[in-house]
């Protein structure tokens, strides 16, 4: 039942002036800090990069992340060497 409904939620990146991003269909959240957002969603790994980065809310049963700060880019990637435990980073870190 909790694969049916991530693949009903979606993925969607909402941008407002560079300076708001609401995105959803978030699996995990990879590692975070003031220039750099590295999030697993569904359509695969997303970074963000820019300045005074910050992570507003985070509601991984929703798949949902507000970030605000100057959003220089979006990138994405397949994932393919983020998470090939299927474990996140931040897991890993802390055992």
């Amino acid at each position: 039942m909790e694969d049916k409904q991530q693949l009903q939620r979606g993925h969607k990146v909402n941008l407002s002036s560079r300076k708001e991003a609401v995105i959803t269909g978030v699996n995990d959240v990879l590692s975070f800090d003031a220039r750099e957002v590295l999030l697993e969603t569904e359509q695969g790994i997303l970074m963000l990069r820019g300045d005074e980065l910050h992570v507003n809310r985070l509601t991984l049963e929703k798949g949902e992340v507000d970030i605000d700060g100057r959003i220089d880019s979006l990138t994405y990637s397949d994932g393919g060497g983020y998470s090939k435990s299927g474990e996140s980073l931040l897991g890993r870190l802390f055992k």
